[in-house]
């Protein structure tokens, strides 16, 4: 298993029963030891940006379940780092934030691709020495993040697909019964 950091990929483990997170796979932006933070890739809100924010009337673009905390505020990750100033880098591939203004210029002007961006209310995060413990517990799977898994808008598929990266005994992983009791 690879170590949380930024621009890892923590793939919920079949038998995490947490709500929040079932068969979830989050990003993390950050990983220090007193806290971390990410957000779920593959979990759809109802509500479309537009409906979210007045600004973005006419744009029906999707909306992502980042996590539990704040779910008032609303965050981007993006592959726009030249054009949107203040970016955060994740990875090589992958950008958090930046300026909202230039953002929504970009996407009124329809300036960017909008599959190269994502928007998330809420976040997932993790206080001192939280996410060590769950790593202990053996509640995530990791994997290196990628712009393919990050921005697929298959949100089904996600969780599939980054355990396909661990390959051998997790692949198998893919097709296990939310509840086995039941099988």
């Amino acid at each position: 298993m690879i170590e949380p950091a930024a621009g890892i990929l923590l793939i919920a483990d079949p038998f995490l029963k947490d709500p929040n997170f079932l068969r979830t796979v989050v990003l993390l932006c950050e990983h220090q030891p007193e806290g971390s933070f990410g957000f779920v890739l593959n979990k759809q809100v109802e509500q479309t940006l537009d409906e979210l924010i007045a600004d973005f009337e006419g744009f029906t673009i999707p909306v992502y379940y980042g996590g539990p905390v704040q779910r008032d505020t609303i965050h981007f990750l993006h592959q726009y780092p030249e054009l949107i100033p203040d970016s955060v880098k994740i990875n090589n591939d992958i950008y958090w934030g930046g300026n909202f203004e230039t953002v929504t210029a970009l996407i009124k002007t329809n300036a960017i691709d909008l599959s190269k961006i994502k928007f998330f209310i809420g976040y997932s995060g993790w206080g001192d020495e939280q996410l060590a413990g769950e790593m202990a517990e053996k509640s995530w799977l990791t994997v290196s993040g990628n712009r393919q898994l990050v921005f697929n808008t298959r949100q089904d598929e996600i969780w599939k697909s980054s355990l396909k990266m661990l390959g051998g005994e997790y692949e198998l992983l893919i097709n296990y019964p939310l509840d086995p009791q039941l099988n």
